[in-house]
């Protein structure tokens, strides 16, 4: 349906003229985007492990992503943008898939995908954005809209900014706010499902299917969760301002509040205090995922870019991040586009994150069951990481080269190599190609 819509849009947009005409003072000014374009992107990521949270902190990670995206941008008038995106992630995943464990053909084990149904998924997203330029294009107001659905989760988005360019363009300060309305399934690992609430427990099929072994008086901690909503909002504040011909600085803020259900219902949690029961090679949970129901959040950062000369710029990028879940962290990158002619660039890249871990983070087996929050998600650990990246990009601005009736503005191939100290690591290649109409 989503596709359907993006067609029609399309198409549509192609009776749309680009053309200069007349401003409230009688003078000529130019379109802000003076024809329809249109930007498909698709990415392929992969990622592998031994910690997955959905087996609370051990268990494989393994991870494959396809991600098709469409963004058109339609000029309405001279002064009207309206940009439409709209895409889909389809994933498979050992981890999640052992949210059920024992519907697969083979022993349940956290380092064995199962084959059920929770193994692969689809989430999909769309978003519309209206941006209105003023007659002099030193303030641009813009209102945001998006939808994002899976198989547990459910979010609606609404938001805005305000750009304001003064000092003869030569500063620019921009506002943004955003609010981000998700909604849960709960989903829950399948052992705990008869325990949830007062329930029957060990009567439930699962148990008179299997036999359980080590503690087989098994009785976990859980007794459901509260709540099924998060709510996010969130603001910014980019400040740039260019500082000679060759330098240009940023100086960014941005401030995060999130409330509800913070912890994913089907995150495994285990007690060093509790005997293990197990099933096959699958150790049965104690408990899930257990979060505070509001996080604050707060990033300061800043960029400098240098040109160099006509063939080489530099790109830095710095960002200090903390929270109230005790999280610090550290971000530094650069990036070095390279000129190879008129109309190539290459860019090797770097990036560098380190993180302190969240006050309720521990391994595998190591919380308390007297604790009244904690997690095993290794994304709340201790960890350095380090991005390497490359890419390619062909840029023809006289777009010489067609695909049917779409002219060819921009080529782009992108490949990140990522890697955790934990031994996590993945791989993304990015491809994205730019049409004009």
């Amino acid at each position: 349906m989503k596709l359907l819509t993006l067609l029609i849009i399309l198409f549509a947009a192609g009776a749309v003229q680009a053309q200069e005409t007349d401003g409230t003072d009688g003078t000529y000014k130019k379109r802000v985007l003076e024809s329809t374009e249109v930007d498909f992107l698709m990415g392929y990521y992969s990622q592998d492990g031994d910690n997955a949270a959905v087996t609370g902190g051990k268990g494989t990670e393994d991870l494959l992503d396809i991600a098709p995206t469409f963004i058109v941008s339609v000029p309405l008038n001279e002064d009207d943008v309206l940009t439409v995106e709209a895409g889909i992630s389809a994933y498979t995943s050992a981890s999640s898939s052992n949210v059920n464990p024992f519907d697969g053909s083979k022993p349940a084990d956290p380092f064995q995908a199962s084959s059920g149904a929770s193994s692969s998924d689809v989430w999909m997203h769309g978003a519309g954005t209206y941006s209105h330029s003023s007659d002099d294009r030193n303030q641009i107001w813009t209102g945001k809209l998006s939808l994002s659905s899976e198989f547990d989760y459910f979010s609606l988005g609404f938001g805005g900014s305000y750009t304001r360019l003064f000092n003869e363009k030569n500063t620019e300060l921009s506002l943004s706010g955003n609010i981000f309305l998700d909604q849960w399934s709960k989903i829950i690992p399948y052992e705990l499902r008869s325990f949830e609430s007062g329930g029957s427990g060990l009567n439930s099929p699962l148990f008179h299917q299997y036999q359980i072994t080590g503690n087989t008086d098994y009785s976990p901690k859980f007794d459901g969760l509260d709540g099924k909503n998060r709510n996010s909002y969130s603001a910014g504040i980019v400040l740039t301002q260019i500082l000679s011909k060759r330098m240009q600085a940023a100086f960014l803020a941005d401030w995060v509040l999130q409330k509800g259900l913070l912890s994913t219902p089907f995150q495994r949690v285990y007690f060093s205090d509790y005997e293990d029961s197990f099933i096959e090679n699958f150790h049965l949970a104690d408990d899930v995922e257990r979060l505070p129901d509001s996080r604050m959040k707060i990033a300061l950062g800043a960029r400098l870019n240098y040109y160099l000369n006509e063939r080489v710029v530099f790109r830095t990028f710095y960002r200090y991040y903390t929270d109230d879940w005790g999280i610090n962290s550290h971000t530094a990158s650069i990036e070095m586009p390279i000129k190879l002619g008129n109309k190539f660039t290459v860019y090797p890249s770097y990036r560098y994150y380190t993180q302190t871990a969240a006050d309720y983070f521990a391994g595998y087996n190591q919380h308390l069951s007297k604790e009244q929050y904690y997690t095993s998600d290794y994304d709340l650990s201790e960890f350095n990481a380090n991005q390497y990246g490359i890419g390619l990009r062909y840029t023809d601005v006289f777009t010489e080269h067609h695909i049917w009736k779409l002219k060819i503005k921009s080529l782009d191939l992108k490949y990140h190599y990522y890697e955790r100290n934990s031994g996590f690591k993945a791989n993304l290649i990015s491809f994205g190609i730019g049409f004009v109409l």
